[in-house]
């Protein structure tokens, strides 16, 4: 039986022991009825599973909340935990023993059930993903041959994952003062006694395996750490607890890696937010965050994901990459690589463009490896993903507010302060809304070269969306002054694009060269023909920036017509490639 302190906001106690599975709500038919507006008819319900007692919301209105974090399914429960529904907060007392028995022992009812805590393609993607090879998994159990011992295995470990917790009563314990090495260290002492205690490992299972997968989840990044370990996965996407999926070589495949539970993905977001010094929670359930490796993460919890947290990973190559390796891959060929080299020593502002996950923060690394070693470079970026490998570099980091709404720095004002830092180049890692202005103005006063990306299909959506940015900044400029802005402050487009099959390439390199008739004023300098075959084409038109306010000449510049008339053709091999 499962046995609950209730406590009302009037005031009233009463003590409740409950068969489960057990319903919550306001109808008179519920296990547990609590008579309040608040309180939807269905409102939760509790189940007892392999693993413990489950406690799961109806898609209530008001929500359901354990442990002050509102859930909308999670488990096993804890003695000491604490239910709000309403104007009820109830106290887990006592809970009923776990339907637990060792695979050797385990009954089909009791098969059974830890089935219903997984779904049916879950369970058969979990068997698919342990009869792979073993040297492409190293954290792969031995052993599973069924659907229903992938289902034990997950119990199993999750029972583990749960009594860790408690044993290293992580709530409690000061982390901050702890490595992570030490860390670990303890919690593999205390999960192998644990082991010791219970010994009903059956013997087809691999104990060290076990063990790791457990203390990554209690202490680690769970399942993440084989997946950010595995270089062909370039990003990972955690749709909920127990579905992931990866993207190898630009396409998308599910993995058979999953969390233990809901708590264990929450458990992992705020690992990697804090040390950062972000936050995720119920007033603020979004976040963009960043690894130790720079690479690129953003994090949704409920109430807004509905299906459990979401976590978006964008792992970052191992080593800083360069021209030349853009050229190995063919994102582009030898003209358009020495052209914008030389576009950047001469100080031309550049804007990269592109959709989601088109490579505009790794151009925006390459070009920057272009600028000169003495000058000063400022970077600015929401979340720091820059990887400059300059002498003379600044970096900051916007800052979202705090749990009282106040401290947030913005984009715009970093932008603002940069301004008094005296940079040479500012780079921004990407203009989303009114920093756009401030951009454009250092650009246009005295701060050239300067370099940024944004959202856009095209060079053409490109400079529209700088328009709205501009207006968004509440300046009240007329439409014909902002694109004269514009026009005077951008010297280039380059615009990035992702294919069906995942390749990255430059599909055009643009100048803006002006205004005419109330237009901005643009000329293709390289685009890329689609073929057959795939070719990187040179338009033959010479840049007018160079002959414009006090611009270098062609000959001083190290661009000339043969760079810009040639036709590189992409070789099939290149087509192919990808980024390491």
């Amino acid at each position: 039986m499962l046995i609950l302190s209730l406590e009302y906001e009037d005031g009233r106690k009463e003590r409740r022991q409950l068969a489960l599975p057990a319903r919550i709500g306001r109808s008179r038919e519920a296990e547990l009825h609590i008579a309040a507006w608040r309180v939807a008819k269905e409102h939760a319900n509790l189940s007892c599973g392999a693993a413990g007692v489950f406690l799961e919301d109806s898609g209530s209105l008001q929500g359901t909340f354990l442990n002050g974090r509102r859930i909308s399914h999670h488990g096993p429960l804890r003695i000491g935990d604490e239910i709000v529904i309403g104007p009820c907060r109830m106290q887990v007392d006592a809970l009923p023993e776990p339907t637990y028995l060792p695979l050797a022992k385990r009954e089909a009812s009791g098969v059974a059930m830890a089935m219903k805590e997984v779904e049916p393609d879950t369970l058969a993607l979990a068997y698919e993903g342990h009869t792979q090879s073993n040297a492409s998994r190293p954290n792969t159990y031995e052993g599973v041959s069924t659907p229903e011992a992938a289902a034990a295995k997950l119990a199993y470990r999750q029972r583990l994952h749960n009594e860790l917790l408690q044993a290293l009563d992580l709530r409690r314990r000061d982390l901050a003062a702890m490595s992570d090495e030490a860390l670990r260290v303890e919690a593999v002492g205390v999960l192998r006694r644990i082991m010791r205690e219970h010994d009903d490992l059956p013997p087809e299972w691999s104990a060290q395996a076990l063990v790791q997968e457990v203390v990554d989840e209690a202490v680690g990044l769970g399942p993440l750490e084989t997946l950010l370990a595995d270089n062909d996965i370039t990003e990972i996407m955690v749709n909920r607890h127990d579905e992931i999926y990866v993207e190898v070589n630009g396409s998308l495949k599910r993995h058979s890696a999953q969390f233990s539970s809901e708590q264990a993905v929450l458990g992992v977001v705020d690992r990697i937010v804090s040390p950062i010094g972000r936050r995720i929670d119920d007033s603020s359930p979004m976040v963009d965050a960043r690894l130790q490796d720079g690479s690129r993460v953003n994090a949704v919890i409920p109430p807004i994901a509905l299906r459990g947290p979401c976590l978006t990973i964008r792992k970052f190559p191992q080593r800083r990459l360069n021209m030349d390796d853009l050229l190995r891959v063919g994102a582009l060929d030898a003209s358009m690589s020495d052209f914008l080299h030389a576009c950047v020593m001469q100080r031309r502002n550049i804007i990269v463009s592109g959709g989601t996950g088109s490579g505009k923060t790794t151009l925006l690394n390459v070009l920057s490896h272009c600028i000169p070693l003495p000058e000063r470079i400022v970077t600015i970026e929401d979340a720091a993903e820059l990887r400059l490998n300059h002498p003379h570099l600044v970096s900051l980091e916007a800052r979202p507010a705090n749990i009282e709404g106040r401290g947030a720095v913005t984009i715009r004002d970093l932008v603002r302060n940069a301004l008094r830092m005296r940079p040479d180049r500012i780079v921004v890692g990407e203009c989303r809304g009114a920093e756009a202005f401030d951009m454009l103005t250092a650009m246009n006063t005295g701060h050239e070269g300067s370099l940024t990306t944004l959202h856009a299909n095209s060079p053409r959506d490109a400079l529209a969306r700088l328009e709205t940015m501009i207006l968004m900044a509440g300046m009240d400029l007329p439409l014909a002054a902002v694109r004269e802005h514009i026009a005077a402050s951008v010297d280039l487009i380059v615009q990035q694009v992702r294919a069906v099959d995942g390749r990255r390439r430059i599909n055009a390199i643009v100048e803006v060269t002006g205004m005419e008739s109330g237009r901005i004023q643009t000329q293709d300098l390289f685009r890329l023909e689609a073929g057959p075959p795939l070719s990187f084409v040179g338009c033959q038109v010479m840049p007018e920036f160079l002959s414009r306010g006090g611009g270098l000449s062609s000959a001083h510049s190290g661009i000339d017509m043969a760079m810009l008339s040639r036709r590189t053709v992409v070789p099939d091999a290149l087509q192919g490639g990808r980024l390491a």
